[in-house]
């Protein structure tokens, strides 16, 4: 499974690519309010840095209006992935641009009907947003279920890319059902990692090899 990181921190980026944990990136118009820079300045330093896809998102909500952003975005770099919403507009958007061979993310999927029509739009990713429809009550995760068994009963290759992720349970349980990638904040990759009988053990290891006196080189 690939990891893209959800955000438009440029320092949060390298640092974590330095680590090999980012396949990509995803941001999205609130991502680069929050970074404080101009989309094409933020969007080309990150691709500086990952070389994997990076989506930008059109914000127009016609498809006239979609694809002229997605020109102007797709000059920005060759891995640039044109991020349009999932509507009957952005679905149109979605199949003129991949026939000119840019990779498209289409976002703002909640249900296995939206994921379908994108797929046959051609999609390179499907964005299903499980945290957002956790908080409706209803269970983010069978939605990927949903989605994976359909992909997998036609052979869609448009790649399942779990976005709104929130706790690393919805990593684990994306990586169960054969989601192809994950889309999450720099905090929850980052909390991937920690385990109390980790630090428990690392702590007894250390505290052993100091009575010993020694040293390595």
């Amino acid at each position: 499974m690939k990891f893209f990181v959800d955000t438009a921190d440029i320092k949060e980026i390298r640092e974590l690519n330095d680590m090999g944990l980012v396949d990509g990136v995803t941001t999205n118009p609130s991502l680069i309010l929050k970074s404080g820079g101009k989309i094409d300045e933020v969007t080309r330093q990150i691709c500086d840095i990952v070389s994997g896809p990076v989506s930008a998102e059109v914000t127009a909500t016609d498809y006239d209006g979609m694809m002229a952003e997605a020109k102007v975005l797709a000059r920005i770099a060759d891995n640039v992935a044109i991020k349009v919403p999932l509507t009957l507009d952005g679905l149109k958007a979605c199949k003129a641009i991949r026939s000119e061979g840019r990779m498209v993310n289409v976002t703002l999927c909640f249900s296995a009907n939206q994921a379908l029509l994108a797929a046959k739009a051609g999609a390179s990713f499907i964005s299903p947003f499980v945290g957002r429809l956790d908080d409706t009550g209803i269970e983010g995760m069978d939605l990927i279920s949903e989605i994976r068994q359909i992909y997998s009963n036609y052979d869609f290759e448009t790649e399942i890319l779990v976005a709104s992720v929130r706790t690393v349970n919805h990593i684990k349980d994306a990586a169960l059902i054969g989601a192809d990638v994950i889309t999450a904040p720099p905090a929850v990759l980052r909390s991937l990692v920690k385990h109390p009988l980790t630090d428990k053990g690392l702590e007894a290891f250390l505290a052993d090899w100091a009575k010993t006196g020694q040293k390595i080189g």
